[in-house]
């Protein structure tokens, strides 16, 4: 059995998250009061729908949208077993999921609800949002080097790079050095493409006698399409996380 690795991300999750249901309440009627479009995001990427917040109702728990025009792309979104949003208020990215989206009627006229969220993620627009990744799990980052493909396990991830452990101590930790056309193998997701700039690195003890180097790399050149494939994964682990935090998992 693979030991558990120590929590080797260097963010505090904490930081993004709002868990205060007042603060919560306050970010979803500021979205709605100014007017911010809400990215519906369903099928992990596959169908996105802009849409908008008709009402926050705090007294019945739930969240009303505006429905897509089109009737079978509701019903899509209304089979979902997940759906992501993203919306923005006063320069701040915020970023919520909804395990069940219903129908129902908002003011005669018909919509789409959710529960409140009992979680939202709030980024600064600089900021990116990152997760640990749990052990055991099959992602790899392959850094070509001089006869040979460098295997990498990574640590974590965010929007703007990786942490990955250098077990062999090789690689070249110069900050700014860039490593082109590595491959980032992703589990359930697929694999990115992209050049790597590292930007810190430390050695880390992990039992008496045995230690590892954590390497903290940033994204160059990463495309738009992968770089939602990132956002993707990163939100499904959020949920999973949050979901084992309140017994759901």
């Amino acid at each position: 059995m693979q030991p558990n690795l120590p929590e080797l991300g260097t963010e505090n999750q904490g930081l993004y998250q709002v868990h205060s249901r007042g603060e919560i309440l306050r970010l979803l009627n500021g979205i709605t009061e100014q007017h911010q479009l809400v990215t519906m995001i369903i099928h992990g990427g596959a169908e996105i729908v802009v849409t908008s917040i008709l009402e926050v109702d705090d007294k019945n728990n739930r969240v009303y949208l505006d429905c897509a025009q089109n009737k079978l792309l509701n019903q899509r979104i209304i089979e979902s077993d997940n759906v992501e949003f993203e919306s923005s208020l006063d320069k701040v990215r915020i970023l919520f999921s909804a395990s069940r989206v219903t129908e129902c009627i908002q003011d005669e006229q018909d919509a789409l609800c959710i529960e409140i969220p009992r979680i939202l993620i709030r980024l600064q627009r600089r900021e990116y949002f990152r997760v640990n990744i749990p052990p055991g799990l099959s992602n790899r980052c392959l850094i070509p080097l001089a006869g040979e493909n460098y295997s990498a396990m990574l640590v974590d991830i965010s929007g703007g790079g990786v942490a990955l452990l250098d077990e062999r101590k090789i690689l070249q930790i110069d900050t700014g050095h860039i490593y082109q056309d590595c491959q980032i193998q992703i589990a359930d997701i697929g694999l990115l493409q992209t050049s790597l700039q590292i930007r810190n690195w430390q050695d880390i003890s992990l039992a008496p006698g045995k230690n590892n180097r954590r390497i903290g790399c940033q994204f160059i050149g990463l495309s738009p399409g992968m770089l939602t494939m990132v956002q993707r994964y990163i939100m499904h682990l959020e949920r999973e996380r949050n979901a084992r935090m309140t017994g759901l998992l």
